[in-house]
């Protein structure tokens, strides 16, 4: 009996010499549409799919594999089904070498319409792996061409062993499975509470994981978008660890509040140690000084973020520190030659640094459960100001700014700013007044002179203790979600501090 390949694949690495070695080795090849006409420009020995079906491809070609004689010699179990094979005079179909239409680089950018999209979308290549991986005791479903060289070797002794064959049934039912949901994710983003078709892929291997002991790897889900971090260039450093990346998506995600501005900021342990934005005719320079003026002790082994090219200006200052990573959407030359003098510090470059990121839902593991939630959104909502006193259209704009820079601060979060330059930071601790005071006495400690400064909380205030801190230490203007049963004790003390106060109506715990 002949021993048939099925062979249609859209990536077409290694294909014409992998089809030629299993003709060596006792198979004829049996293949379909530009698969077969590449084979037949290398004087490949092929039959057609319609040859050997009786039957020619309809429909644009939405149907050439979708028939009996193919799905028959694939799925009939050699043993239990043989007498009717052999009725139907149904021909043994033992290897299928499938790789399915690339729908994530040609629909799932979505330059495409849906009409367009939908001609991305493979039928026949996920039902005849399916079928060959559920018939894997006689079928051997081959989806990815870094298995070609073991598939061939095997070959030349005419057995697979079983462990070999199950493998490759799971990675088909793996790689199905993600391209359905990708599929999924692209007819529509799912909200919280809907089925959700959750499907990862690896993209690279990490270091470690949050501590030397923990291995880890980054995924890529099916649903990404291009602005990614699985699609970045790593221009040059050690490669990245678990932390690295956490402290990355931090820094860049604060920075991608302020796309009309020139900004940079300093991450260390995923909280902002310093931020700036450029006042009228700041360079990237200025502005980097000013955030490390933020909190030059903790910038130390930090992470580095601006969404404005580095130039060599710039390298030059940063270069006096150690710094674990820095991302920018661009680098020019004379910063890579400067950077290239510390071997172990990363560079990234991440284009899409200088837009607004687009939606999507963020998922959070628990122990044996996942928590997913709408990406937390700075809304530009008009606010309420209750006081006595207006805000400065000076102070608005530090407001604004240190509103923002709040929502990316550990809970609970206060900011002190002043001119687009974060003073001091109090992040994370159990109380609202803590994180005020430690903001503070942080400042005096280190001579900074945080008197007509603004200041804002990432959540309201329960009690007016925090308000009485500020007028203590001068704040001129404070920014606050509101809604505690006792704001009226609030605005109170920012009326008898003479202290402008807006309320936003939303908060932003980051936990």
């Amino acid at each position: 009996m002949k021993k048939y390949a099925l062979i249609s694949v859209t990536d077409k690495t290694g294909i014409v010499e992998f089809a030629m070695g299993l003709i060596q080795n006792g198979f004829s090849i049996i293949s379909t549409g530009g698969t077969s006409r590449l084979l037949r420009e290398h004087q490949v020995p092929i039959v057609d799919i319609s040859d050997f079906t009786g039957f020619s491809e309809i429909l644009d070609g939405r149907v050439k594999t979708l028939h009996p004689k193919v799905h028959s010699g694939i799925l009939f179990d050699r043993k239990k089904h043989a007498k009717e094979a052999d009725s139907l005079k149904t021909e043994a179909i033992d290897l299928v070498v499938v790789n399915l239409y690339d729908f994530a680089n040609e629909a799932k950018r979505k330059e495409l319409g849906l009409e367009e999209a939908i001609e991305f979308i493979d039928i026949g290549g996920p039902t005849m792996l399916r079928g060959a991986a559920k018939n894997w005791q006689y079928v051997l479903p081959v989806i990815d061409p870094q298995d070609y060289e073991e598939v061939l070797n095997l070959s030349k002794t005419g057995k697979f062993p079983s462990e070999f064959r199950m493998k490759l049934a799971r990675k088909v039912f793996a790689t199905t499975s993600q391209y359905d949901a990708m599929i999924a994710n692209y007819f529509q983003i799912s909200e919280p509470g809907e089925q959700l078709p959750v499907s990862l892929s690896v993209s690279s291997h990490l270091r470690y994981g949050e501590n030397p002991k923990q291995k880890a790897a980054l995924y890529k889900p099916s649903w990404a978008h291009l602005d990614s971090f699985c699609e970045v260039d790593i221009l040059q450093g050690k490669e990245l660890s678990y932390n690295n990346y956490l402290d990355l998506d931090a820094a860049a995600a604060l920075i991608r509040e302020f796309p009309e501005d020139m900004a940079l900021t300093i991450v260390k342990h995923n909280n902002p140690c310093g931020t700036a934005i450029n006042q009228p005719g700041d360079t990237l320079v200025d502005v980097y000084r000013k955030a490390l003026s933020g909190d030059p002790r903790s910038a130390f082994g930090g992470i580095v973020a601006t969404n404005t090219e580095i130039s060599e200006e710039v390298a030059q200052e940063m270069n006096s520190l150690f710094l674990e990573c820095i991302i920018a959407p661009s680098f020019s030359e004379g910063a890579k030659r400067i950077f290239s003098q510390k071997k172990n510090l990363r560079l990234v470059r991440a284009s899409w640094l200088k837009t607004k990121p687009l939606p999507e839902l963020t998922l959070k593991s628990i122990r044996g459960a996942i928590l997913v939630q709408d990406q937390d959104v700075v809304s530009d909502a008009q606010w309420l100001v209750p006081t006595n006193e207006k805000p400065t259209p000076e102070q608005a704009r530090d407001l604004k700014f240190a509103w923002k820079v709040s929502a990316h601060v550990k809970s609970n979060a206060i900011v002190f700013a002043k001119d687009g330059v974060t003073l001091t930071v109090g992040a994370g601790q159990m109380s609202r007044i803590d994180s005020a005071t430690f903001a503070a006495e942080k400042a005096l400690a280190e001579n900074k002179p945080i008197r007509g400064a603004v200041m804002a909380s990432d959540a309201f205030f329960p009690f007016r203790d925090t308000v009485d801190l500020a007028a203590k230490f001068g704040i001129s203007a404070i920014i606050q979600p509101g809604g505690s049963l006792r704001d009226q004790e609030s605005i109170d003390a920012c009326n008898e501090s003479q202290i402008a106060m807006a309320l936003t109506g939303e908060r932003h715990f980051k936990h």
